[in-house]
């Protein structure tokens, strides 16, 4: 397991998180079902980029 990897989902996660939440809170409310859309933003982020690897480098 490489940092590259597990550094690439974090900040995918939060990316996805936070362009969730700033969609969610427009009007000033966080209601239950938006707090479920960030969450699966978050987690589905987190899974999806872990999961691809990142691409070789020439020569490596």
């Amino acid at each position: 397991m490489r940092i590259a990897s597990i550094a690439k989902s974090l900040l995918a996660g939060i990316a996805a998180g936070s362009a969730a939440a700033v969609t969610a809170v427009q009007d000033n409310v966080l209601t239950t079902g938006e707090g479920v859309t960030i969450v699966l933003a978050v987690l589905g982020a987190w899974g999806i980029t872990y999961a691809v690897p990142n691409r070789k480098t020439p020569g490596a």
